[in-house]
Parts: C-alpha cells; structure tokens; sequence
C-alpha cells in the first residue's frame, strides 16, 4: 500500500522509490545494515533477472519524505536521496559522516548512466565519489599482483586466472556487491568510480557497513549464501598432475605414496580420462574398473576427484539430444562452435558446443550423465574445469543463454555450474559437497564451489600474485582457495630453479585453505592429446623431497586447527586466509601484502624470491608474537629480520598460542 507520496518521491510498504525523467529508482534494506539500490529506464523494477542476493530476514526501515528530498534508514546505514542534485548519498545515520555518494556532475554523464543498446538492454554506469584514503580489497582473483586495487581498472569477465566477483570491501568501513553478472568493468580511479554493465535491464547494488571487515563480511555471507561445512577430508593434502593416464598408473602411484609412509587426501583423475568430451564418463579401455579403484582408495583412505568440463563434442552420446533440446548455448549468428580443442576422437582439432548451464534442464542433464558415469562407482568429488566458460574468441555479445543475452548473463555461468553438481549431490542425501572451479561468482560459496588460480606460470613472479590474488578471493566471500602448487605451466622438475621455486609454493600452499599440487610439467607432450612430465614429491630431487615431506605431516597435524577455522567460514562467512588487517587494528599492517593470518593465532610470511635466505617481517601491534621454529617471542608493532632458509617459511604464534607446526 502507498503510505506516502512527495514530488516524485514514494514510500511503498518497506521501499522508497524515486521517479525522475522516466527513471525509476528503488532503495530498500536488504538484511543487516543493509541498502539495495535498483534503477531502470523501463516502466517498472523487474524482480526476475539473475543475481545474487538471496531474499533476507526484512528488517523494517525508517523512511521519511520531506520537500526536495528523502531518507531511508537501515540500522547502521541511511541513505538520501536529493530532487536539486540527482543523487545518492550514503552515511552514518548517527553522525553524519558519509561513508559513499554518487558523483555529481554538472555537465558531464549522470551518476546513473542508461544508454540503450540492442533490444530492450541498456548499458548502464554508476558514478561514484573517489576518496584519496580509501583502499579497496576483493572483485575476486586477479593477476595484476596488487592487494589494494585503487587505481586498478578490472574487467568484470570470466576468464581462465581471472574470476570476477564484483563485491569489494573498503576501508571506509562499508561493502559494495555490484549485483550484475553482466560483462563489464571497474574502474577505480582517483578521481571516481566507475561500474559498468555492457548490457542489461536495470541497475543493480547492495551496499553494507561494518565496524570491522569481520562484520563486512558477515553481512555479505548473509545476503548472498554461507558456504556449506568443510569437508574434514579435504583439509589434507591433494596429488594432482596433467595427467594420469590410465587406471593402473595412478594407482600406482597411491601405492608408492603409501610405501614411503606418506600421507594422501585426494588423487586427482585430470582430463581425457573420458572417452569423448559430452558422455561424461570413463574411457574404459584405460579405466577398466572405476569402481574397484575406488573401492581400493577408500581403503587407503583417499578419495577420487575427476575432471568435469561442460564441452560437448558432436560425436558425443549426449549431443543430438542436448541440441535438440536447446541444451547447449547458442550463438546469435554463425554456427554454434565456442571452442576449438583436442579430444580422444577425432585425432586433432574438433568443435566444441557448451552445456547450458543457465538452463534447469541442462544442469539436470549434466548431472544425471555424471551420476551415471561417474557417481554410480563411487566418484563424490568434481572438479568444475573450463568453468569460466572459456570460449575462443571470447565475443561474449554473440553469445544467447536461457536466461539471456551474453552480454547479460555471462558471468554467472561459474555458479550455475556449481550449483548443478551441488544440487544433484544433495538430491542423493549427499552433505559432504566440495567442487574445484576454476571461475566463481558472486554466491558461488554457498555451492560449496573451491577456486583455485587456473593456469598460472612457473615462477616466482606468478607466485607473489598468487598470495594478492588468494587474499582479495577471501574478501570477496570465497574461503576455500588454492593455487596450482609450483604454478601450471613451464616446471622442470630437473631445473634447481624450480626445485627452490616447487619448495617455496609448497610452503605457501600448506597455509592455503586448500593444499594441492598441479601442474604441466616438463617434458610437456602430447600423445596426441596433453601429457605432462612427472609431478610427485619425489620427483624433485632428495633435498625438496626432505622438505615437503615434512610439510605434508605438519598439514596433517594442523587439521584440527583447520577445522575449526572452516567451521567460522560456514557459521560467519569469516576466511580462514586473511590479510593482516582483517584482525589488527594497526596502521602499519596497511601495506603489508605478502604476509598472512591463517586463523587468528598463526601469521605466514612466505618466502617468494629466488634465493631468499631471510626476509623482512611485520608483527602487528596489540598481540605479543612467538616464533614458531625457535621459540623467540617479540612484541606487536614492529619489523623484524625473519631467517628464511630452504627449509623453513617464517611463521610466527599470536599471544602464547600452541599449535603443533614442529614434529614432537
């Protein structure tokens, strides 16, 4: 029912709503000291186009009109909105202070920027103030190398390294998801910031406030989904390469793990184990028995992740009916080819089709072809390739989806993809859910979707990006991360370069939410389809076995702790991998970007330089610090020389903390 009516302004039940010169702005709380913002050129606010916020617990907001101008209020948050300057502005509803505000301009584009393009979409832009102090974390994983990304201009689209999620975290105290799976870009500049949809119907923000970016972040986990339990499984160590070839050949290798005492989580079936790329299921001429190799892993205590990709080859099972169907994605001109690639048939090139994953019936096709093929032997962990989609070239404007335009909807294909195989898990009474993606968007989390970098290089310069990169993932609501330990491309498992370069990742990947090893490694060929070079611990000589195998058990004694740090994400949305401002209060942690929390009580400074020995360390104030290798303790506030020898990564206990990094 209308309440209230003043010149353009309207309350209507729970909303404040504003029309000026045909546009339509509606302003509403949407959970927890929170403001969704929605705007639109057309008659009326749409509720059906895909995002991803999740309907809240509604709190009631304090909505008044007054001539010329009106407020809403949502606990810690108000927001005015102003006839004389066509404008938003967010702040404290107790003091005053403005936390966000649309930019003026007197002359130049509107801070709300409609220009229509092809059938009823627009390309839209939101304006906003540029603040000099303000620092800003999260819009996913990229490779740019920076943890602030002021001054940074992101392309908001999915590729393989690059996921975009357009949530950030600001320093100014508030969260800001821009809540669109449209292609497009931020940029942040000093002078404004600029949101940018390519193509859509209508506007779309959420903004939150928090005293600390713990709170930020709950609020976020709130709106947008809490990621389900950790598996206690997946907090041990990962075996991957590209790739086991056949059934016996992986087996054998769990085998030689278990002969030499160490110890195994996960053993990873990459591509081509398959037959044709859209049956979703084993080669069986290399893989005889699926599910006799399972049951032998579960003994051993291991369980089997495969590689799922949503390509479909035309001389698939699955193809003629998926498009018939309308299953597959569909292009808006030319023949419906997205990516050319290898498969076991025909030998070279073929022409690869998308499921459709933004269709319901496509996620349950997909799923039931793998539940087929895979899940009836035993097979309850998937790993989500190709996710982003990759397509070749990457014109996302000739792209037509079920749920729409390319240009639209593309970015969101990562979480419909997750969300088929976590569906399908949970229609089989399955709890235990985690899916390996190498895209995620917005919500993806609450999937049970784990990212990871894609395909990164082998060298030191990737592997300082990857700790940015895994740091602004956790501010952006994703806590199960990891990276390609030793990167993916270029490692000569011979090279000493990489043997030092293999240790240091492996050091860094301990503290990784997820602990796994990846990689192409040399001599890369191609029987005629991919094969790398050998990628066990073992394979890079008697010093960097010596070490990461101790790494391996010091992960497998730090599991409890791990635990209890991803019973947090799932309670709170709080990551268990966190840049150190997240917990201290302190200034001096402002700069500090390749240095960590893991949990609260351990902080990590990884070694990420080529012939390291020592380097330098800061422990922040309010917490007295212990090292964790010699039992030295120094006060908060300070910077230290930390020795850094092959075999040891710094690591430092918060206030007296136990936890059991050496071997008793």
């Amino acid at each position: 029912m209308e309440e209230l009516s003043m010149q353009g302004f309207r309350q209507h039940d729970n909303c404040l709503t504003w029309e000026l010169e045909h546009q339509t702005v509606q302003i509403e709380p949407w959970g927890r000291d929170s403001l969704r913002v929605r705007a639109t050129m057309h008659p009326h606010i749409r509720d059906d186009l895909p995002q991803a916020l999740l309907d809240p617990a509604t709190p009631a907001a304090q909505i008044e009109i007054d001539a010329g101008r009106a407020t809403i209020r949502n606990g810690a948050i108000a927001a005015e909105v102003a006839l004389d300057t066509n404008r938003i502005r967010f702040f404290d509803p107790v003091t005053g202070a403005e936390i966000l505000a649309e930019k003026p301009s007197r002359h130049g584009p509107p801070a709300r920027y409609f220009r229509p393009v092809a059938g009823d979409h627009f390309k839209v832009e939101a304006h906003f103030r540029a603040y000099d102090d303000e620092r800003l974390y999260g819009l996913g994983q990229h490779q740019h190398g920076r943890l602030d990304q002021k001054g940074c201009v992101v392309d908001l689209v999915q590729l393989n390294t690059e996921s975009a999620i357009p949530f950030l975290v600001s320093s100014r105290g508030y969260g800001f998801l821009w809540n669109n799976p449209a292609v497009g870009r931020v940029e942040l500049s000093r002078n404004a910031s600029r949101w940018v949809a390519e193509a859509t119907h209508q506007l779309d923000y959420w903004i939150t406030v928090g005293a600390t970016p713990v709170e930020i972040l709950e609020h976020y986990a709130d709106a947008t989904g809490h990621p389900p339990m950790f598996p206690e499984w997946a907090a041990g160590f990962w075996q991957c390469k590209l790739r086991y070839s056949t059934q016996e050949e992986l087996l054998a290798v769990v085998r030689e793990h278990k002969n030499r005492g160490l110890p195994m989580s996960v053993i990873v079936a990459d591509f081509f184990h398959w037959s044709l790329q859209g049956d979703w299921q084993f080669d069986l001429e290399k893989w005889p028995d699926p599910a006799a190799m399972v049951r032998e892993l579960e003994e051993r205590g291991i369980k089997l992740m495969v590689s799922i990709w949503p390509t479909v080859n035309p001389l698939s099972s699955s193809f003629r009916e998926m498009q018939q169907r309308g299953l597959l994605i569909r292009t808006e001109r030319g023949t419906p080819v997205l990516l050319t690639y290898l498969d076991n048939r025909p030998e070279g090139p073929v022409h690869l089709h998308f499921c459709d994953v933004t269709h319901p019936e496509a996620r349950q096709y997909i799923w039931q072809r793998a539940r087929e093929g895979y899940y009836r032997h035993g097979v309850k962990i998937w790993w989500l390739d190709v996710t982003e989609p990759e397509i070749h070239p990457a014109d996302f404007d000739n792209l037509r989806y079920h749920l729409g335009h390319g240009l639209a909807v593309t970015n969101i294909y990562p979480l419909m993809y997750a969300r088929a195989f976590f569906e399908g898990m949970r229609a089989e009474g399955e709890q235990d859910i985690l899916l390996l993606c190498r895209a995620a968007w917005a919500g993806s989390q609450r999937y049970g979707a784990a990212v990871w970098t894609g395909d990164i290089d082998s060298t030191f310069e990737a592997l300082q990006a990857q700790v940015r990169a895994g740091l602004n993932m956790a501010l952006s609501g994703i806590p199960w991360w990891t990276t390609d330990i030793g990167g993916f491309y270029g490692g000569d498992p011979e090279s000493s370069t990489f043997r030092e370069l293999i240790v240091r990742w492996f050091q860094y990947g301990a503290f990784c939410p997820l602990f796994r090893l990846h990689g192409w490694r040399e001599p890369a060929l191609r029987h005629p389809v991919p094969l790398g070079g050998p990628n066990e611990i073992w394979s890079f000589g008697d010093e960097a076995y010596a070490i990461i195998k101790e790494l391996l058990f010091m992960r497998e004694r730090l599991k409890p702790y791990i635990m209890a740090q991803m019973r947090l994400a799932h309670e709170r949305g709080i990551p268990p991998m966190r840049p150190l401002f997240f917990d201290f209060q302190d200034s001096g942690c402002v700069g500090v970007e390749d240095q960590f929390m893991f949990g609260p009580d351990l902080l990590v400074a990884p070694v990420l330089c080529q012939g390291m020995r020592s380097r330098r360390v800061y422990l922040p104030a309010g917490a007295t610090w212990t090292d964790a290798w010699e039992d030295q303790t120094f006060d908060g506030g300070q910077w230290i020389t930390a020795d850094a020898p092959l075999e040891r990564i710094p690591l430092y206990l918060r206030d007296g903390a136990r936890l059991p990094i050496r071997a008793s």
